[in-house]
Parts: structure tokens; C-alpha cells; sequence
């Protein structure tokens, strides 16, 4: 029997060629669609997964009242880490880190920039990232140790054990290697390449000694490991005071622990409330895989039903001489199923070819483990899934033909799946026109956020990691800069302009006591705004020619309308416990997210808290000659370094990843969405041509003109795009609402967006149909008449 049904299923997909290749090349490239972004799902959920304790390990993160509302962030201040240690018994380690960094590391000749991490001792034990060579208790125990992972170890010393020879880190200081780790995955929230410990940290650096028993500064992360997941709740109501019990009372700031397995997916906070994250797109772009999976098995569905008239005589022969329903069903459902399979082989292999561009468009390093029963469990449900969806329906419609009436010849096939035919075209529509509509939104609020005024000068900004030799040397190198003839201007801030490094509280006269608002806080060194290209709106910058700036401030116009000072130039403002004069207002500067308003912001004078040098080159129409010139000066001052360098508009494009990621896919998505429409609706158009010959030939003899018949078949198709229409524009609305309620920027959803979609689907829609329709108004009556 399953031979005969075999035989049967090639013999219909041969004898009918074209619909067979329509239903096969819509889905698998339904099915190949899947794939990619079920690929990009399965990677953003399991990130951090692989870590045995994942479920037991949790960040310290802080919630404060200030601006207005509760205010949820993961810096803490440095005692935090001893204090949880010893906070409750059922925290089992505590870990301490910085926020990364990159660090020069030299071996003989070999010279690599690579990010690391300073951390505490109990890291590895605590996360547990797989050693190669070492034991996670004791290669962090000496001070002076550093643990790299093996592509850092191949990179230093080739193909020699690394263990105990000494690597010179930032030119200064010698550390023995004494663990290698594998490579990180990249759904590891940790990224780096070698790890140095938290007591060298404090040896090597004053200000993070100095900050030892400081809870008022909030520059640290501190992780802690749980007994069992159980009792997170418990520890969590004790140590939620430990803020306040040291002291900090302003904001009444509370400790609470955040889950590891949470991190991803679900680190964004509304006054206090955890509003999702990166969930929201893994859950948009999975409906938007299973959707896409459908519509290519309602093509299927659509070409079954409508060509029914074909297999009715076979449906009433196998009836007539003993088969039974169920047997029809499932040799139907097979039949779906095999298609499935084969659309399933192709689907793998373009997935497969298609990887290397999909993933430079997501930024990631995706791969199909063909070795892991994960992915064969899944290629068989979805195999059977898709076949049984597929088939389902035309089985159970094709089975349920009467013998006596296929086969006297009058049976009134296709008539009876008209109208759930024209259901599931209108459906394909729909969430095709959905999908253009999102897809033309996202677009929107991407140039809104691009096009807003940036408060700074972007071309030919460039910036420079603040190294050690830098610092050393850094008057040197500004008036070297200076005399080269390439650059226009040269500052050093603890942050580039790209970026907000600090925050911190600052009083004015007539603030309300109980107000309290975060400041952006900037530290620089003279000649910022001008290198930055920042517009002055009242009083002056810092200047050598004044040595009292080093008690002076500068504000930004939002902070200027908080203040509401009527005459700022002069006033003094409270800082850290003193006072400081304003000298002058700046335009405001959108260093932080582009979708949020630009934050009240203060510039003081501080030379030594620097972490990056910012550059301003001439405009030049030979930029690299720029470039090598200020390589030169480097290399002349900071020769233990290699010279890198980042543009500011570059870095700027980084911040609209996800966003740009969302429309790229959306983008991508919709249109491969239309072509497995398009050829759903193709071959729909080409078999309701062909069923209509005889009318058409009819009504050719009787005088009826090719554009009347075009538009007669072509009428019934234009009705369903304009009720999908109707029907996708107000639900699209509504998401589309919901989704930009995330941006405190955001762009207005057009009007005119709605109706330009509807005319492009229909215009679509009728270019398919028509080239049937043409073609059949176009035959030989004679042809489609002389066997009446």
C-alpha cells in the first residue's frame, strides 16, 4: 500500500509539473525563512544557557527615586561585594568586576589590543566558563595572575603552553599566565579575552582603593551565587536595605538581585518595573517565522482545493472499489507530507548557503548543528508539522467526494472550497500588507532618530584610547598634533562624545529639597567644545587664562530650563559637597540614546579623569594622509602601543543596531512574504484561468473586448486584497502603536503609510493575475469551443 501511494505522489508531482514546482518553491522558501530566523531565536533565547549555574547566579542591581520616578541600574558602589559575601547563608559566593576594558598585552615581539576583565577571585568558581588548563579555585589565587582564553593564547605564543610564562600588560605590568579558557560562545553576555584579578585591581590603581569602603560611588558590579534558585526571594528582602544602612538616604536606593538567566532578554525597567527588552523582538520575529510558515502552507491548501477537479475521478475510483476515508486522508496527508520533505531538503540547503550573509546582516556567528538531536527532532516536527497543515484540509476535502456523482460527471468540484480558498488568500494579504506597514513605520522612526540635531560636529571627529604612555605624554602629543598641520583640535574627557560614562546629583539655588535629577556628567580638559564643535549659547568655556576654572562649571540648555535661572552666568551650584561657579551654557549634546531627551548635563575642569582623547582633523580631501599623520605622533610618544583609532560617526550608527536589525529583517521577511504570496496567487490565477476557458471563449464570440475579460477575472482577487486590506490596516495600527511606545522619541505613524500599502497590494496583485487573465483572453475560442 505505502509503495502505491508512493507511486502515486510522483507520478501527480511529474504529470503536474509547474504546480508542483509553485508548491515546492513556496515552501521551502517559507521553510528556509523559518530557519534563519528560528536560528536567530534559538541563539538570543539560550544566551547564557550553557553555564551550569546559570539559574543560581544574580547581578546587583539598584533601584532610586530621582527624576521624577524609580530608576533601575547595575552599578553599585565597591563595599557591596565584601558586604554580600557575608550578607546571608544562602549566598554561597560573591564576585566583584569592572566593566571591561581594553588593555595592551605583549609577549617578545607580539603586540595585541584584546578586552579583559579585573575580577574577583570566586568569578570562575561562580560562572564556571570551561578551563582548559587550570582549576577554577586556584588560578586567580595569587594576585599577579592572569587567565586568557586559547584564541588569546594562540595569538601570544603560537603553539607553546602558555602556563606560567609572563605576559606585559599595558606596558607596565608583568602577570603570569595560569588558566586558559575555551573561547567564549557569542551567546555569552561575557566577552572577553583574558581575566585579571580584583586584588591587582587594587594595587595597581589608587582611586579603586580609595573607594573601598565609599558606598556613595556607584562604579561597580557585583554578582552573587545562591545555594538554590528557592530562596532568591528571602536573600533578596535582606539585603534590599543594605544602601540605606550605610548611609545613602537621598534617593532611597534599594538592592535587588536580577537573575542571570534574565539578563537578555528582559533587563529594561519602567520606574522600577520590569517592561521586557529583547524578548519583544525573539517573540516578534518568531510569530513572524510561523506566519511565514503558513502562508506557504496555505498556497498548498489554496492549489489542493482549486485543483481538486483533476483528482475527483481518482478519489471516486479508489472509493468504488473499497477505500475507505481514513485510507483517502492519509494518502493525501502523505502526499503533503513528502512535498513537505523535499521543500524541507531544499529549505536546509539555501538556509545553508544563505548563513554567511545572514549573518553579517544580524551580527552574529549562527551555525545548523547537524550533529544535535535538537535540530533533527525539530527538522521532523516541522517536517510533519508543515505536511499535516499543509494537507490537512485538502485531504479531508478531496476525501469526502461522493463516488456516484465523480463519476456520472457532475460533481460541482472547487465550488465547495470557494469561499475558504478566498479566506486564506485574504489571509496571506493581510499579514503581507502588516508587514509592509511595519516595515514602512520602523523606517520612519529610524531617519526621525537620525535626523535629530546632534548638538556637536560629527565629520572628521575621531577619538583615541587614554593609555598610560598617553597620559605620561599627553601635552607632547597635543602640541605635536597641533604643529602637524592635520589636526584642528585636540581635548581629553572621561568619555567620548558618543558615550555617557557618569551620572551624578547637582543642587542650585531655589531646587525643590525633595527634587532630585541625574546630571550627565562630563570631565574634561580645556578646548572641549571646540573640539567637539559644540556651540557656546552664553558665557565662555574653560580657558588657561583663568586658573579659577578648575571651581568652575558648565551646563547644558536642559539643565538651564530645569534650573530655571534668569541670569546663570556667575551662579554658584552645589557638587560634591561644594561649590562651583557657572561660567557657561552649551548647547545641548546627544551623547546618550538616540530615542531618548537629551539629560541636564555638567562639564567641570579635571584633567586627570580622562578615558578617552578626542581629535578634531581639518577637512581635507585626502583623509587617510590625516590619519597617518596623527598615527605618527602616536607612534612617536605611545611606541609600546599599536595606534587605533574610532570616527564618531561610526560609533553614532552603532547605537541604531537592533533598530536597524528590526527593519533590515522586517524588511527582508516582508518581501520574501510576497513572493511566496505572489506565487501562491500565480498559481491560483493561472488554474481559475484555466477553469474559466469555456466562459471566456463564450463571451469572446459573443463580443466581449480582452480588457472585460481581464477585469473579470481579475475582479474577484482585487475584492479579497481590499478586504485584507481593511482588515490588516487598524490591527497594524494598534502594533505598530504599542511598539514605538518604547521610544520616548518616536515618529507618528503616517496616514498616508495605509493607503500607499493597499495600492502597492493591489497593484501587485492585479500585475499577477492579469498576466493569467491576458493569456486566456488572448486564446482561440475555436480551441476551448469546438468540444461543446
Amino acid at each position: 500500500m505505502l509503495k502505491n501511494y508512493f507511486l502515486v505522489t510522483l507520478r501527480n508531482l511529474f504529470k503536474n509539473g509547474f504546480y508542483s514546482f509553485i508548491n515546492i518553491a513556496g515552501l521551502a522558501t517559507g521553510i528556509t525563512c523559518s530557519i534563519l530566523i528560528l536560528l536567530w531565536v534559538h541563539d538570543e533565547v539560550s544566551y547564557d544557557r550553557f553555564l551550569p549555574k546559570a539559574d543560581r547566579l544574580y547581578q546587583v542591581w539598584a533601584n532610586a527615586k530621582f527624576d521624577g520616578e524609580i530608576n533601575s541600574w547595575t552599578s553599585v558602589p565597591l563595599p557591596t561585594y565584601e558586604a554580600m559575601r557575608t550578607a546571608d547563608s544562602h549566598i554561597k559566593r560573591a564576585a566583584v568586576t569592572d566593566w571591561g576594558g581594553d588593555h595592551l598585552l605583549t609577549v617578545g615581539e607580539n603586540r595585541i589590543t584584546k578586552r579583559g576583565y579585573y575580577t574577583g577571585e570566586d568569578f570562575l568558581q561562580m560562572f564556571e566558563f570551561p578551563l582548559l588548563t587550570g582549576q577554577a579555585n586556584q588560578v586567580m589565587a595569587d594576585p599577579r595572575s592572569i587567565v586568557i582564553t586559547e584564541a588569546t593564547a594562540k595569538a601570544l605564543f603560537g603553539d607553546e603552553d602558555p602556563i606560567n610564562k609572563v605576559i606585559r600588560v599595558d606596558n607596565e605590568h608583568e602577570l603570569k599566565v595560569t588558566g586558559v579558557l575555551r573561547n567564549l560562545p557569542s551567546n555569552s553576555t561575557f566577552q572577553f579575552d583574558f581575566l585579571m584579578t580584583w586584588k591587582f585591581h587594587e594595587q595597581s590603581e589608587e582611586w579603586v582603593r580609595r573607594n573601598t569602603t565609599n558606598w556613595g560611588n556607584y562604579s561597580f558590579q557585583v554578582f552573587v551565587e545562591l545555594d538554590d534558585p528557592a530562596h532568591h526571594a528571602a536573600v533578596e528582602s535582606r539585603v534590599k536595605m543594605m544602601l540605606q544602612e550605610h548611609g545613602e538616604k537621598d534617593t532611597k536606593p534599594e538592592f535587588f538581585l536580577y537573575p542571570m538567566l534574565r539578563w537578555r532578554l528582559q533587563s529594561s525597567f519602567d520606574n522600577g518595573v520590569e517592561t521586557g527588552g529583547m524578548v519583544e523582538y525573539v517573540q516578534l520575529f518568531a510569530v513572524i517565522a510561523i506566519f511565514i510558515l503558513v502562508i506557504a502552507c496555505i498556497n498548498f491548501m489554496n492549489l489542493a482545493t482549486a485543483r481538486s477537479e483533476r483528482r475527483a475521478r481518482e478519489v471516486g475510483i479508489r472509493k468504488s472499489i473499497g477505500s475507505r476515508r481514513r485510507e483517502l486522508v492519509l494518502q493525501f496527508i502523505g502526499e503533503s507530507t513528502f512535498i513537505s520533505f523535499i521543500a524541507f531538503a531544499i529549505a536546509v540547503l539555501l538556509a545553508q548557503l544563505l548563513l554567511p550573509y545572514y549573518n553579517d546582516m544580524v551580527e552574529k556567528k549562527l551555525t545548523i548543528d547537524y550533529l544535535s538531536g535538537e535540530f533533527w527532532l525539530f527538522s521532523l516536527g516541522l517536517i510533519l508539522g508543515t505536511g499535516l497543515v499543509a494537507g490537512s484540509y485538502p485531504a479531508f476535502y478531496l476525501s469526502s467526494f461522493q463516488p456516484v456523482k465523480v463519476l456520472k460527471g457532475k460533481p460541482t468540484i472547487g465550488k465547495g472550497a470557494g469561499l475558504p480558498r478566498k479566506i486564506l488568500v485574504t489571509l496571506q494579504f493581510g499579514f503581507s500588507i502588516l508587514l509592509i506597514i511595519g516595515t514602512l513605520v520602523i523606517y520612519q522612526q529610524i531617519q526621525l532618530v537620525r535626523g535629530r540635531t546632534l548638538g556637536y560636529e560629527q565629520e572628521n571627529l575621531m577619538s583615541v584610547n587614554y593609555t598610560n604612555e598617553v597620559k605620561k605624554n599627553f601635552r607632547a602629543i597635543k602640541l605635536d598634533l597641533l604643529a602637524s598641520g592635520a589636526v584642528e583640535a585636540v581635548t581629553k574627557a572621561n568619555s567620548a562624545i558618543t558615550e555617557i560614562n557618569s551620572n551624578n546629583f547637582l543642587g542650585w539655588p531655589g531646587k525643590p529639597e525633595e527634587l532630585r535629577v541625574i546630571f550627565t556628567t562630563i570631565a574634561t580638559e580645556y578646548d572641549w567644545t571646540k573640539t567637539m564643535g559644540i556651540k557656546i549659547l552664553e558665557g565662555r568655556d574653560f580657558s588657561e587664562d583663568f586658573k579659577s576654572d578648575t571651581a568652575a562649571i558648565l551646563i547644558n540648555k536642559t539643565a538651564l530650563q530645569l534650573m530655571n535661572l534668569k541670569d546663570p552666568i556667575g551662579t554658584e551650584l552645589d557638587l560634591w559637597g561644594g561649590k562651583r561657579k557657572l561660567i557657561g551654557v552649551v548647547d545641548d549634546v546627544l551623547m546618550g540614546s538616540p530615542y531618548d531627551p537629551v539629560k541636564p548635563m555638567f562639564a567641570v575642569l579635571d584633567p586627570e579623569w580622562t578615558n578617552a582623547v578626542t581629535i578634531r582633523l581639518k577637512k581635507t580631501n585626502d583623509l587617510q594622509a590625516s590619519i597617518n599623520a596623527v598615527k605618527a605622533v602616536f607612534e612617536k610618544h605611545t611606541p609600546a602601543y599599536p595606534f587605533e583609532y574610532r570616527f564618531a560617526d561610526v560609533e553614532f550608527q552603532k547605537k541604531f543596531t537592533t533598530i536597524n536589525l528590526t527593519s533590515q529583517l522586517a524588511s527582508l521577511f516582508a518581501t520574501l512574504t510576497i513572493v511566496i504570496t505572489g506565487l501562491g496567487l500565480f498559481g491560483l490565477a493561472a488554474f481559475t484561468a484555466a477553469q474559466r476557458t469555456k466562459e471566456i471563449g463564450i463571451r469572446k464570440v459573443l463580443g466581449a473586448s480582452v480588457p472585460s475579460l481581464v477585469q473579470l477575472i481579475s475582479r474577484d482577487f482585487s475584492i479579497l486584497v481590499i478586504i485584507a486590506f481593511t482588515i490588516s490596516s487598524p490591527i497594524a495600527w494598534w502594533l505598530l502603536t504599542m511598539y514605538l511606545e518604547r521610544y520616548a522619541i518616536r515618529a507618528p505613524i503616517d496616514w498616508w503609510v495605509f493607503p500607499l500599502t493597499g495600492i502597492l497590494s493591489l497593484i501587485f496583485a492585479l500585475v499577477i493575475v492579469s498576466t493569467q487573465a491576458m493569456r486566456a483572453a488572448h486564446a482561440n475560442p475555436v480551441n476551448s469551443l469546438r468540444s461543446e
